[in-house]
């Protein structure tokens, strides 16, 4: 396969994870946390749709990681920055068993208590994602302006982690915290998805 090959398909797998992301978390899950018995019952195969977006979204994970060890298959940091991509992925993996095993309950503690601990493990994978994001933007340092915002939006993803795991009043900041690392990863990732699939691999 050549460049030009590769770019497309890491392109399109940021595209495809864009919109299953947006669909699992603002659709499903967000409908779980506002009414947890009634989406299960009344909406269960939503909810079934919501992790198999999930599932997808890590599926595509992988292949945009090995689309970027292929690209960048001779700078020094592809290699570890592949496997922190690749155990993030994992670890959505972990985390949408929690949903899996919530779809018969109901309950609506017991539904929110499968949520809250799928959104516990999936920021623990945020911040080996974070950690994938730093060594990326080191990796397309020869990028304009792109590489800032992956490199911002790794950190904050480690910081957001770590502010979750270490402050015991981190719902009064939960709100700015999620803005810091919205508005990098959002222009950051939609960039470098945007500069894969229009630019890298093309025959000037």
């Amino acid at each position: 396969m050549n460049p030009r090959q590769y770019a497309l398909i890491g392109g399109v797998s940021y595209l495809v994870i864009f919109v299953t992301a947006i669909f699992g978390n603002f659709v499903v899950l967000e409908a779980l946390l506002a009414d947890p018995t009634g989406t299960m019952t009344n909406n269960n195969f939503s909810v079934r749709l919501g992790i198999m977006a999930f599932l997808i979204a890590g599926v595509f994970d992988v292949l945009v990681a090995w689309a970027l060890y292929a690209l960048y298959s001779e700078h020094p940091f592809t290699p570890v920055s592949t496997w922190f991509r690749i155990m993030h992925a994992g670890i959505m993996g972990v985390a949408v068993y929690t949903l899996v095993a919530a779809l018969n309950l109901t309950d609506g503690d017991a539904i929110l208590t499968a949520v809250h601990d799928f959104n516990t493990i999936w920021l623990i994978g945020l911040f080996f994602f974070g950690a994938h994001l730093l060594f990326l933007g080191r990796i397309v340092k020869h990028i304009r302006i792109i590489p800032f915002f992956l490199m911002a939006a790794g950190a904050m993803y480690m910081i957001d982690t770590t502010a979750h795991f270490v402050l015991s009043n981190y719902d009064a900041y939960a709100d700015t915290f999620l803005t810091l690392v919205a508005i990098p990863s959002i222009v950051g990732e939609m960039a470098f998805g945007l500069y894969l699939l229009l630019k890298v691999g093309k025959i000037k």
